[in-house]
C-alpha cells in the first residue's frame, strides 16, 4: 500500500524496488545502526536497472510476501545500484568471488552489522529446486546460524575480511622506474593464443565485446604492421559487427553474447560499451576504409542521439534487456512480421541476408523455446551480393531502406526501460567517441553533441568545483570516483584535439589536477605541470 524508503532515492534501479514489501534501506549508516541495535545480520542486494536476472529475482523473491516477511523480521535489507556505488560493488563482488569462485548480478551478500561479509552468491530462485536450497530456505538457515552459532559466523567473517585485505594489498603497485616495455608485447601474444579463429574474439562463451583488446591491437598495428595481429583485429571486428550482439535494425550493441558465435546476446544496452565500440570502429574505418566499420560506428552513434541523449545535453546510462514479452522481445522478429512490413520479395531477401528462419534462429536457454529471430549477417556483403546476384552497393542501399521500415515498425512495440541517470565517466567515454567520429567522418553534428555533453557535465555535475558521479531529474549526487575524472579528462582531450578550443584543454587539465589531489595515495602529490 505504501512505498518503502527507496522512494526517496534517485537511482532508477532503487526506484524499481520502492513498492516491494521488503523493508529496504539504501546504503548508509541508518541501516547498519539498526543492525547493531537489533543485533541482526544484513542482507545486501546489489544490481542495476537493465539487468535481466535482477528483474527475475525481484519478481520471484522481493515481491513475495513470504520472503519479505523473513527479510523484515530477521535481517536488515540494503539495496545498492552498482552503477552509483562501484566502490561498494567492487568490495563485495570480490567477497562473492572468493566464496563461490564466480560472480555476477544480482549479487546477494550477507554481512555482520560491522559490514563484514560472511556468506554470499548471486541469483537464487525463491524455492528449493533440483536438490538445491532456494532463497527462502537460505534466509531461514542463515538467520538461525547467525543467532545460535555467532562465533562461527564471526570467525568466517574475519577470515574473509583478512583475505580481502590481502587481495587489496597485493593490488598496490609502486612505480620505482620506467614501465616495463615488454608488457604490451606479452598482452598481444596472449591475444594471439586465445583468439577464436572461427568466430573472432578471445576465448569461449560467454563473449563480451573486447573493446580494450581491440584498442590495444589497433594501436599496435598502427605502430608496427603485422599480418597476424591485423588478422585477429579484423576477424574480431567482423565477428562482432556481423553477429546478433549488434542491433542491426536500430544500431548499437547489446552487453554480451551468451554463445561463442556472437549470435544470442543478453539484450541490455550499456552506454560505456557503445562509446568504446563506436571509437574502435571509427578508428578501424579510418584505417582500412571498410564501409562496414563506418556503418557500424555511425549507426551506433545515431542510436545514441535518438534514444540516449538527454535534452539537457548528457547521455543516459542504459536500456533494459526486458520489455513486455520478456527478455529481448523488443528486438526479435518472425519471418511473417518481416514480410508483412517489407513485402514478400524484399522480406524474403532480407531474411536471406540477415539469417531469418521460419521457426526462429535461436533457442532460449531458459525456456527452451524458439521465440523469434535475431537479425545477423551470415556472410560478408560481397558474398551476399554475389548470392543475390545484384551489385553490392545496390544490396546495401536496399537493406538500409528495409531496416528503416523495420525500425519504424519496432517503435510501435512496448520499449525497454530506460535508465535515465547520467554517469560522469561513461559520458566522458561518449564525448570522446563523438569527437573522434566527428573528425574522422567530417560530421559537425557529432562534435556539437560532444560539446553539448561536455558543457552539461561540467556545468551540472560539479559542486563547489568538485565532480559528482551521477545526475538524474535535475539533481546531481555522490562524489565522483577515479574513473569519472580519468574518462572525462580523456573525452575533453579528444574534444580539444578536434576543435582546438582551449576551454576543453583547460578543463581537462583541471580535471587531472583534481584527480591527483583526491586520489594520489602517497604522502606527497606530484606536480601536474
Amino acid at each position: 500500500m505504501y512505498p518503502n524508503r527507496l522512494a526517496k532515492e534517485q537511482s532508477p534501479y532503487l526506484l524499481q524496488h520502492q513498492w516491494n514489501p521488503v523493508d529496504w534501506y539504501p546504503w548508509g549508516p541508518e541501516a547498519f545502526d539498526k543492525a547493531r541495535r537489533e543485533d541482526k545480520p544484513v542482507f545486501l542486494s546489489i544490481g542495476y536497472s537493465s539487468c535481466h536476472w535482477c528483474h527475475v529475482m525481484e519478481h520471484e523473491s522481493f515481491e513475495s510476501e513470504t520472503i519479505a516477511k523473513l527479510l523484515n523480521e530477521r535481517f536488515v535489507s540494503i539495496k545498492v545500484d552498482r552503477e552509483e556505488r562501484p566502490d561498494v560493488d567492487e568490495i563485495y563482488m570480490r567477497a562473492v568471488q572468493l566464496l563461490t569462485g564466480s560472480g555476477g548480478w544480482p549479487m546477494s551478500v550477507f554481512l555482520t552489522p560491522d559490514q563484514k561479509p560472511f556468506w554470499g552468491g548471486t541469483y537464487f530462485p525463491p524455492d528449493d529446486r533440483g536438490g538445491r536450497p532456494g532463497f527462502a530456505s537460505i534466509l531461514a538457515a542463515l538467520s538461525e546460524t547467525f543467532a545460535v552459532r555467532r562465533g562461527e559466523v564471526a570467525a568466517a567473517a574475519d577470515r574473509l575480511a583478512a583475505a580481502l585485505r590481502q587481495m587489496e594489498g597485493g593490488r598496490q603497485f609502486v612505480a620505482t622506474g620506467p614501465l616495463d616495455d615488454t608488457v604490451p608485447g606479452r598482452a598481444l601474444e596472449e591475444l594471439l593464443q586465445t583468439y577464436d579463429r572461427h568466430h573472432g574474439g578471445f576465448g569461449g562463451a560467454p563473449k563480451f565485446p573486447p573493446h580494450g583488446a581491440l584498442e590495444l591491437l589497433l594501436r599496435a598495428t598502427a605502430a608496427e604492421p603485422r599480418e597476424d595481429l591485423t588478422a585477429i583485429t579484423r576477424g574480431t571486428l567482423d565477428g562482432v559487427a556481423m553477429g546478433g550482439i549488434r542491433d542491426h535494425v536500430g544500431g548499437g550493441f547489446h552487453r554480451y553474447a551468451t554463445d561463442a558465435v556472437w549470435l544470442v546476446p543478453h539484450f541490455e544496452k550499456m552506454l560505456y560499451d557503445n562509446a568504446q565500440l563506436a571509437s574502435v570502429y571509427t578508428e578501424a574505418a579510418t584505417r582500412w576504409k571498410d564501409p562496414l566499420y563506418r556503418q557500424v560506428a555511425e549507426e551506433t552513434l545515431a542510436w545514441v542521439l535518438r534514444e540516449m541523449a538527454a535534452p539537457e545535453g548528457g547521455f543516459y546510462s542504459a536500456l533494459d534487456a526486458d520489455s513486455e514479452g520478456g527478455e529481448g522481445a523488443y528486438y526479435l522478429w518472425s519471418l511473417k512480421e518481416i514480410t508483412e512490413v517489407l513485402g514478400s520479395e524484399e522480406g524474403e531477401r532480407f531474411a536471406r541476408v540477415y539469417g531469418i528462419e521460419e521457426n526462429g534462429n535461436f533457442v532460449d536457454p531458459v525456456t527452451g523455446e524458439e521465440p523469434g529471430n535475431i537479425p545477423h549477417l551470415k556472410r560478408t556483403w560481397a558474398e551476399l551480393a554475389r548470392t543475390e546476384d545484384i551489385p553490392e552497393k545496390d544490396l546495401r542501399e536496399r537493406m538500409t531502406r528495409a531496416r528503416a521500415l523495420l525500425l519504424d515498425k519496432r517503435k510501435s512495440r512496448p520499449a525497454p526501460g530506460l535508465d535515465d541517470k547520467v554517469v560522469a565517466s561513461w559520458n566522458g567515454l561518449m564525448i570522446g567517441a563523438f569527437a573522434r567520429a566527428g573528425r574522422a567522418f567530417g560530421r559537425g553534428e557529432y562534435v556539437d553533441a560532444a560539446a553539448r555533453a561536455a558543457r552539461f557535465v561540467l556545468g551540472s555535475m560539479r559542486r563547489e568545483g568538485r565532480l559528482l558521479r551521477s545526475w538524474r531529474a535535475g539533481e546531481s549526487k555522490l562524489p565522483a570516483y577515479l574513473e569519472d575524472h580519468a574518462f572525462l579528462a580523456w573525452g575533453l582531450l579528444d574534444l580539444h584535439d578536434v576543435t582546438g578550443e582551449s576551454v576543453w584543454l583547460d578543463e581537462a587539465r583541471s580535471m587531472v589536477d583534481s584527480m591527483i589531489e583526491r586520489f594520489w595515495d602517497s604522502g606527497k602529490a606530484p606536480s601536474s605541470s
